[in-house]
């Protein structure tokens, strides 16, 4: 048998070994998640050879600082520990995980069972002592002196047996001890590994799409930015905190397209937002009939007067106009006839998009002036982005270019508008977007919906992907919405805002409950404001503005809900009622959701709540209160009946309310 020879060092005394530690992403290699002032909980496997007694600390630090801060881990169960701390500010923090043999505990556990069996222990308590003499010269101050006290204690020779066993025993010995152990032969685990820090609104934000040309009052008439600002208190009375505006820079002309993504347009055609590039400019011009760009700051400072930050379209795709094709066309791909190459989903042809290349030979250059762009706008006050079809751009770039901007702007956020396959999806949380959208849309049945969110938070995805849930956007509306009428509306948004902490939803459209498509089995509108200026009626007496007013005051009221962890399902005996929970760890807000999946027919069931995990005590009744309509009903145990009709509101949100005493007649609930 032949092989390396093993010389022994220090290092093959650290008998302890530290595996399975989470959160950790990849081995390592991509960052956890967290928003300011979470708990990082960390777990491990920690074990050694033999019964040893073992201590363990979780090791933590500020990405820039240099000094470890601790936190003690504790045993769960089967060589299982846990620690957790705390982050405070934006950025990354460093973790890892150190271990060793606690002398002095084993031998406090060995030393306890030969007290137990009244076995002669005089031995063990020099030996005892020996340990905490080394221990009180670790040890300052008070903690020294009485350290010095305990080894005294079990040295003095006409002492009591059973008295030296109690000083021996004593709690405070023992924490002391844990404050000053023995730290021979630590076993660190072998990564350091990253939490990566946003500010809340990464974890919880409700937004608003609307397109600033539509915003006229005057039908017909293309809108401005400060038409814009007129509309924000309508915004912000449904309770929306992001404002997110599609592209508004400059439309190309070239093979502009027409209303209903006609491939030819008319004269007054405005084309599509997205086909950015004219001979006004491009990423970093305003289109001139929506303004200038101090109407574009105006209009930053007065939505976050009415509680809204705007978010900005991120569009890296040119249209033959934009300026980037004359002064760099070797950033897009050529054509064997020397032409540029324009986007292709065979059959269809897209002549007004040039995509850009990132395999070009200049692509450093290109890289720089891509991420200029974010810069650019961040400079304007903007500091969240919905990235359009980042899936179709290079993964280096995007990892590049955000850790980039978030080092000169931490408070920077991006969504990764990305319906692709869900490994691609995962790539993109990994490498530095803060939330993404998600299949929601296309998710209706129960058992869809109750799979999909399980594994966006029961699973280590939850870990660094944050859903963004939208029931439609301007390119997505499903079947579901077309043919379910207003209740379908109602639902999905309740859906929408219990399930998920961050959604979102395209209006007017939304609240006006829009539903004819294109044609048949398309989930594209008809009369698309992608092609066309739109004169909205936000007034109409039929909008859902005040339902969705009420959805959104009851997610600002109740911290449960401003986070996705800690979903659960609880089973009805009809699938056409769904119904889930969240609460805060402490249990002090429980809310408790059903809703009707059937738009057109009530429907009713027996719900089984698992009132233990929701801090209720199956014996004595508790109070369901409706948020929604402000009822009130009693229920008792674990199982209850609903019933729900689509045509009135097709959902229960419940605030559980604990039965607090009883006075007289009257029940007390909080």
């Amino acid at each position: 048998m032949t092989g390396k020879k093993i010389i022994p060092t220090t290092e093959g005394r650290s008998r302890v070994i530290i595996e399975g530690v989470k959160p950790q992403i990849d081995g390592g290699m991509f960052p956890a998640k967290r928003v300011v002032g979470d708990q990082v909980v960390v777990e491990a496997d920690i074990f050694a050879d033999g019964h040893d007694a073992l201590s363990a600390v979780l090791l933590y630090r500020y990405d820039r600082e240099k000094q470890w801060t601790e936190r003690p881990m504790t045993f769960l169960v089967n060589d299982h520990w846990r620690g957790r701390f705390q982050v405070t500010e934006l950025g990354d923090y460093i973790f890892t995980v150190s271990a060793w043999v606690d002398r002095f505990k084993s031998w406090r556990q060995g030393f306890a069972k030969k007290v137990e069996a009244e076995q002669d222990v005089s031995l063990e308590l020099l030996t005892g002592a020996q340990l905490v003499e080394l221990g009180f010269k670790r040890a300052t101050g008070d903690d020294r002196k009485a350290l010095e006290r305990f080894a005294k204690a079990m040295r003095a020779k006409n002492a009591a047996p059973a008295e030296q066993a109690q000083q021996a025993l004593d709690e405070e010995l023992a924490a002391l001890m844990d404050k000053y152990p023995e730290r021979r032969w630590t076993s660190t685990y072998e990564r350091e590994l990253r939490v990566s820090v946003d500010r809340r609104k990464a974890q919880y934000s409700t937004w608003y799409e609307l397109f600033p040309r539509s915003c006229s009052p005057k039908a017909g008439e293309h809108g401005t930015l400060k038409d814009c600002i007129a509309r924000l208190p309508y915004v912000s009375s449904m309770g929306f905190d992001v404002l997110y505006l599609p592209p508004i820079h400059p439309v190309g002309q070239s093979f502009r397209k027409g209303k209903n993504n006609a491939l030819t347009a008319n004269p007054e055609d405005v084309g599509s937002p997205w086909a950015i590039g004219a001979k006004e400019g491009g990423h970093k011009a305003i289109h001139p009939q929506l303004g200038t760009l101090e109407d574009f700051k105006l209009l930053v400072k007065k939505a976050e007067e009415q509680g809204l930050e705007i978010a900005l379209d991120i569009a890296y795709q040119c249209t033959p106009d934009h300026p980037y094709v004359k002064q760099h066309p070797e950033w897009f791909r050529k054509r064997p006839d020397g032409s540029i190459q324009y986007a292709e989903n065979p059959p269809k042809k897209y002549q007004d998009i040039y995509p850009i290349d990132f395999e070009s030979d200049a692509w450093g250059a290109l890289w720089n002036e891509l991420k200029s762009v974010i810069e650019f706008w961040c400079e304007q006050g903007v500091r969240i982005f919905r990235v359009d079809n980042p899936h179709t751009k290079a993964f280096p770039f995007w990892e590049w270019a955000i850790a980039a901007i978030k080092k000169k702007y931490p408070d920077a956020l991006f969504l990764a508008e990305a319906f692709t396959r869900p490994r691609v999806m995962y790539r993109l949380a990994k490498i530095g977007f803060t939330q993404s959208y998600t299949y929601f849309a296309w998710r209706n049945t129960k058992l869809e919906l109750t799979e999909y969110l399980t594994e966006l938070t029961k699973t280590e995805v939850r870990e660094y992907f944050k859903p963004n849930l939208w029931p439609n956007t301007p390119d997505i509306l499903t079947e579901y919405l077309q043919f379910g009428g207003r209740p379908a509306f109602m639902a999905r948004l309740v859906l929408a805002a219990m399930m998920g902490a961050n959604y979102g939803i395209y209006g007017a459209a939304y609240e006006l409950c829009e539903n004819l498509p294109r044609e048949s089995g398309s989930e594209e509108y008809l009369n698309s404001e992608k092609y066309e200026i739109k004169h909205w009626d936000i007034l109409r007496s039929d909008s859902l503005k005040e339902f969705i007013a009420r959805v959104n005051r009851i997610r600002r009221e109740n911290p449960a809900l401003q986070s996705d962890w800690s979903l659960r399902f609880h089973p009805v005996d009809n699938d056409a009622i769904i119904c889930f929970s969240k609460q805060t760890e402490d249990l002090s807000n429980v809310i408790v959701v059903a809703v009707n999946l059937d738009p057109h027919h009530s429907q009713s069931g027996w719900v089984e709540l698992a009132t233990k995990d929701l801090g209720l005590d199956p014996q004595q009744p508790y109070q369901m209160h409706d948020l929604l309509t402000n009822a009130r009903y009693l229920w008792h145990g674990t199982r209850n009946f609903l019933q729900l009709d689509p045509q009135s509101v097709p959902a229960h949100i419940f605030r559980v309310r604990h039965r607090l005493r009883r006075e007289q007649d009257f029940d007390y609930f909080l």
